[in-house]
């Protein structure tokens, strides 16, 4: 690993809180990836973040439901580093779509549907470095969780 090792965020989203995987979403992340877990938040996000967070769908039919549904529980913010983290963390994550996605990967282990896939991984440096400041970037916990 490089000094400036690349960074991802994760999250684990309401459905699989509320289905009490996140033990086993991290343990699956950290027993298939050589990557590291440098910090981890767990609370419900306040709706103003979340609609900033999804900001690039903000004009696209679904962003509603989107948004009502990271609102509907608690969610687990993470951050993961090392070497190739995005691209590491997106397959271990596996197709949107868990019908479509790879057998032992998270969507397919904890997803229900294409809407409610478990989890979320940053698609890019750009994304991750907007979405680690959005999430992890004040020190207050109350601007970000409720």
């Amino acid at each position: 690993m490089t000094e400036y090792a690349q960074r991802t965020l994760g999250l684990i989203k309401p459905d699989a809180t509320q289905k009490r995987h996140v033990g086993e979403i991290l343990a699956v992340i950290e027993s298939e990836c050589s990557l590291k877990l440098v910090d981890l938040r767990m609370g419900c996000l306040k709706r103003e973040v979340v609609e900033e967070f999804y900001g690039e769908h903000r004009n696209k039919p679904f962003f509603g439901e989107l948004v009502d549904f990271i609102c509907s529980g608690p969610i687990v913010a993470f951050i993961l580093e090392g070497d190739g983290v995005i691209s590491s963390y997106r397959e271990l994550m596996g197709s949107t779509n868990p019908n479509d996605a790879a057998l032992g990967t998270l969507r397919d282990l904890f997803a229900e549907s294409r809407s409610k896939n478990a989890v979320h991984g940053s698609d890019s440096i750009e994304s991750a470095i907007r979405e680690i400041n959005l999430i992890f970037g004040s020190d207050n916990l109350k601007d970000v969780f409720i």
